[in-house]
């Protein structure tokens, strides 16, 4: 039987890792990830690098040396992750060459305490960018309000965007435009737009934390309408902002970048591990196989999926259509729009939390360490 994670490339979804240590790299298994089981991409956060420096000793000639030569926490953190990730890019280089720049990228992001700062994201994805020197690096911008600027700035400097903390359809939307946008400025200014890659990070499996346990609350009177929607809200959330990707770029606007030799800003469906433990480990990866979209795996979920994955299309072109789960979401008091707004909220504050967090750990060990 063919390797289930190869044949959603071959169904046009990119199976990406959600992780990133040293060990990985170094022991040759993310070479064998890509060459065997499909891999085509990785991304990394805070959380991510805390649990491996955390929990190896890999780490520790560089933090004892960047301690000594008087590199603080965060100084620290950065050498790291700007080292994994060039690994990494270098061992994705052949792929990312040979699928047109389209696959075959490492992200990395920019500090979670700039979350609400234009001008401050602006800088530091220049800065990443060009620290880390290579082309198939993706600088990670939060999908907020203030984000928006930034992601049409570094766009049209030719820097690879992953937007990521995307909950709310609406504010995919902007997203887009903010694509359009960056691509369009770059087009203006005479330079070229080909090779330039962007996806839309859309966060999935949240959806459903916030939206379960409202329906769980609503009690007998809507106990059996609730019931049905029990863990349906995050796909139908989902499928919706797909199918506002399909309007968008069948648009005028996106042929004439495309006329460029522009690419497509795919979706990344994020957050797909599933929290529930009453639902399948895969539960939400099955429910969204679709054409030009990415799904970004951390290790458990890209094994399960590599056992006893299901692939074929499930959405697009007409399929799985969920405006009925929506309709009947606002019939029941619930609104998306708030809760994702919540969601969005809480997500930067829980990379916030991760970033110091990590930040204390690097600290604790390199007082440990010198």
């Amino acid at each position: 039987m063919a390797n289930p994670l190869v044949r959603l490339g071959q169904l046009g979804q990119s199976p990406w890792y959600d992780f990133i240590t040293r060990d990985l790299i170094v022991s040759g298994e993310l070479s064998r990830l890509i060459v065997e089981d499909g891999l085509r991409g990785m991304t990394t956060n805070p959380t991510i690098f805390e649990k491996a420096v955390q929990g190896s000793d890999l780490y520790d000639e560089d933090i004892r040396r960047l301690a000594i030569e008087g590199s603080q926490s965060a100084e620290i953190f950065e050498a790291l992750a700007v080292s994994d990730v060039r690994a990494a890019c270098d061992l994705f280089l052949p792929l990312h060459r040979a699928s047109g720049g389209r696959d075959g990228l490492v992200s990395i992001e920019v500090s979670p305490l700039l979350a609400n700062n234009t001008i401050g994201t602006i800088a530091e994805a220049e800065r990443l960018w060009s620290r880390i020197s290579r082309p198939n690096v993706m600088i990670k911008i939060p999908g907020t309000r203030e984000g928006l600027a930034a992601i049409s700035h570094a766009l049209a400097q030719g820097i690879n965007v992953n937007v990521t903390l995307l909950f709310a359809v609406a504010r995919y939307r902007e997203v887009v435009d903010a694509f359009f946008t960056g691509l369009e400025r770059r087009v203006r200014a005479g330079h070229p737009v080909g090779g330039i890659a962007s996806v839309a990070s859309f966060f999935v499996s949240r959806v459903d934390t916030k939206v379960d346990p409202l329906l769980d609350g609503l009690g007998s009177a809507g106990s059996t309408k609730a019931a049905a929607l029990r863990s349906h809200a995050a796909i139908a959330n989902a499928r919706a902002a797909y199918a506002a990707f399909e309007e968008l770029f069948a648009s005028p606007r996106w042929r004439a970048l495309a006329g460029k030799g522009a690419m497509v800003q795919r979706p990344l469906w994020a957050s797909t591990s599933t929290k529930d433990p009453s639902l399948p480990d895969v539960y939400y990866v099955e429910a969204l196989v679709g054409e030009q979209t990415v799904n970004t795996l951390p290790p458990a979920t890209f094994a399960a999926y590599r056992d006893h994955g299901r692939p074929e299309l499930r959405i697009g072109g007409g399929r799985g259509a969920d405006d009925r789960t929506l309709d009947q979401l606002t019939s029941l008091g619930i609104s998306l729009e708030e809760l994702t707004q919540a969601l969005e909220v809480e997500g930067v504050k829980a990379f916030v939390a991760s970033f110091v967090s990590l930040l204390r750990v690097i600290e604790q060990k390199a007082a440990a360490l010198v």
